[in-house]
């Protein structure tokens, strides 16, 4: 066979085998992982709701933070009724939607867990403490919201990876953008929630929307 006519044959059945060829994409490490936990990705189910259910709720659930406060402290089950939820199962605690506005008298910036606390009824002594991340304690966020619960997930530690999914989130949509610098004297805006806190401690608020001025 003339070598015009091998060199042919042979691209022809390279061409052939290339179209029985399946390119297979390589999976990003995200989807490696859902792969890995059986299709289970809190962080996508958490933005998947945030804007459509999430921030909703907590604008329509949360009620002015001293009034809360100050119904909570004396009457928790009445003020959960009104603000807050709780899981039926187990014994967690009441965790209330707050509308917190008030004046930042003390800021810890320079660890993970980082913090201001705020005066809300104007005597000069903090009321709350907000959480500003990037490390954020507790679950506040997802155990205040009424339309998820432990029952729709395989196990404790999906449950888990759910509640700190709602931080992860905060925190790269709102707390990552804060400035750092000259928190104290300036005035605060947020919506979130919080745990009942122990007696003698301040509300440890989580915020899902922020805004410092001044």
């Amino acid at each position: 066979m003339p070598n015009s006519k091998i060199t042919a044959a042979l691209f022809l059945a390279g061409v052939m085998a290339l179209a029985g060829c399946k390119i297979v994409k390589t999976p990003s490490a995200e989807e490696a992982a859902e792969a890995a936990s059986g299709g289970f990705n809190p962080d996508r189910m958490v933005a998947e709701i945030w804007d459509s259910k999430v921030i909703p709720y907590l604008d329509r659930k949360a009620g002015p933070f001293s009034e809360v406060a100050a119904l909570a402290a004396n009457n928790p089950e009445t003020a959960g009724a009104k603000y807050g939820h709780k899981e039926k199962q187990g014994s967690a605690p009441w965790t209330f939607a707050a509308r917190l506005s008030g004046t930042i008298v003390k800021a810890e910036t320079k660890s993970r867990s980082a913090y201001v606390e705020v005066d809300a009824d104007g005597d000069s002594k903090a009321d709350a403490r907000v959480q500003i991340g990037p490390a954020i304690r507790g679950t506040a966020i997802r155990d205040s919201l009424d339309f998820v619960n432990f029952n729709e997930f395989k196990n404790q530690i999906e449950w888990a990876q759910y509640g700190k999914a709602f931080n992860t989130h905060v925190n790269g949509l709102v707390l990552e953008k804060l400035s750092r610098n000259g928190l104290v004297g300036k005035k605060l805006e947020a919506v979130g929630a919080y745990p009942l806190p122990a007696k003698g401690q301040l509300p440890l608020f989580v915020p899902a929307r922020l805004t410092v001025d001044g």
